[in-house]
């Protein structure tokens, strides 16, 4: 465990954390202002970023409380459904304070909003702009998804009486080592916390040496994702109108495309095109949808993109491309149902990977990189199970690939990654039930 920080030291490291960050304001909101560029939401609400909203302050009440819950991006914005729903059933009448912090975490996130509820950015971690955030929306209670602590954002929460949870809370060794050299930071922060409610016992002990108190493990609340079914036939339908198997990357990172499309070309470049699988190309951020689909046309392959297929599906045009690119947001399940195997990006440069429970959720079984330190246990479960396989390059998942498209093994693997995540179900409504409490600290 973290040793108590000494309230002097903690005070003084807090006082130059905000200062830093009071310079470097400016080149903050350039950035979230030049991102705008590509994603036009950037620029929206942006005075939020300070901690300065229109309209009245809300007045939280024992019939409505207000529970905040922050989910930094796209992936913590999904995760946060199954919980949201919980809440919701378990607190009728809660109104829900949603707050991100990218674009396409807002953008995600309306779907969750319902009347009475509000949606906003998370404000940038200065005195002065989180001040205004809580003195602004007075939450009951605030659950923030994964990993976001912020120093000033816990020490303003403590000040204000307002629980605070750490929900399908995850740490890995390597973070818990950076927190440990910022611990007169960061362990004030995480000794701030009300609960902690962690995905596995390894997160539970790391963050338990990080200074959070109590924890208990939940499981993780992805695993209480349901497809819809609308995107599953979506997926099938592309599928069965190419009539040839898809291989998926999914969620693909920088660096990844270039290794994947090399190894590509090697393990079909011999093949008549009649009988090439269809690479499905998704990158993970859509501000490199464009990086992606240039580097495709580079090998000399055509590619046809998502967004110009419409609800039709995909046309002539599109079936006869060499490579798809998947540049739509929260289409990941059709994208999954579309794949007769996929390759979990992230894993193949040392990222951590990506969730591989939605392609679980899916039936798709998966291909993992040599990097799955954001989920290992997950990880390590999807491959006993039989629901992913584990290979160290994109060559060696190409081959993989390759195989099990001939040898019959995928029909058993796609129940396996079925029964896998069914298997774990449940965190979401574990987690609502241990926040539900909180609300009477503050009644």
């Amino acid at each position: 465990m973290t040793a108590p920080t000494s309230p002097a030291r903690a005070w003084l490291a807090r006082q130059l954390y905000s200062t830093l960050l009071r310079l470097g304001t400016p080149a903050y909101l350039w950035r979230v202002w030049s991102r705008g560029r590509d994603e036009p939401a950037y620029r929206h609400f942006w005075p939020q970023r300070l901690g300065w909203h229109t309209g009245p302050a809300w007045q939280a009440d024992a019939r409505s409380p207000v529970i905040w819950l922050h989910a930094v991006s796209l992936g913590e914005t999904r995760a946060a459904t199954p919980l949201v729903q919980a809440l919701r059933a378990s607190l009728p009448g809660m109104r829900l304070l949603l707050t991100h912090t990218t674009a396409t975490g807002r953008e995600a996130g309306v779907a969750l909003i319902k009347p009475g509820d509000a949606q906003a950015w998370l404000p940038f971690d200065t005195p002065g702009a989180v001040r205004r955030f809580f003195a602004h929306f007075r939450p009951d209670v605030g659950v923030l998804m994964e990993t976001e602590v912020w120093p000033n954002l816990m020490h303003e929460a403590r000040r204000h009486g307002i629980p605070m949870v750490l929900a399908n809370a995850r740490l890995s060794d390597k973070s818990l080592r950076q927190g440990q050299r910022f611990a007169a930071l960061l362990q004030p922060a995480a000794a701030a916390l009300s609960l902690t409610l962690a995905q596995t016992e390894a997160d539970a002990d790391r963050l338990r040496r990080m200074g959070a108190r109590p924890v208990e493990v939940m499981g993780n609340v992805k695993f209480d994702m349901t497809p819809p079914p609308e995107l599953l036939a979506r997926g099938r339908a592309w599928r069965e109108a190419l009539g040839r198997p898809v291989v998926l990357a999914a969620s693909t990172r920088e660096g990844e495309e270039p290794q994947l499309l090399a190894a590509w070309r090697k393990q079909v470049g011999g093949l008549p095109a009649s009988e090439v699988p269809r690479l499905f190309i998704v990158p993970r951020h859509p501000q490199r949808f464009d990086e992606v689909a240039a580097a495709i046309e580079a090998m000399g392959w055509r590619v046809s993109r998502r967004s110009a297929w419409g609800e039709a599906g995909p046309d002539d045009l599109a079936l006869s491309a060499d490579v798809w690119l998947g540049d739509s947001m929260g289409e990941m399940p059709a994208y999954y149902a579309a794949a007769d195997i996929a390759l979990l990006g992230g894993s193949f440069v040392p990222l951590g990977g990506q969730n591989l429970i939605e392609a679980a959720a899916c039936g798709c079984p998966l291909v993992l990189g040599p990097s799955t330190f954001n989920f290992a246990e997950a990880a390590e479960h999807g491959l006993a199970a039989g629901a992913a396989w584990r290979v160290p390059t994109f060559d060696e998942a190409c081959q993989l690939v390759s195989r099990a498209l001939q040898d019959g093994r995928l029909p058993a693997s796609r129940e396996a990654a079925l029964t896998f995540a069914a298997t774990h179900r449940g965190a979401a409504a574990r987690m609502a039930a241990a926040i539900k409490p909180l609300l009477r600290q503050v009644k």
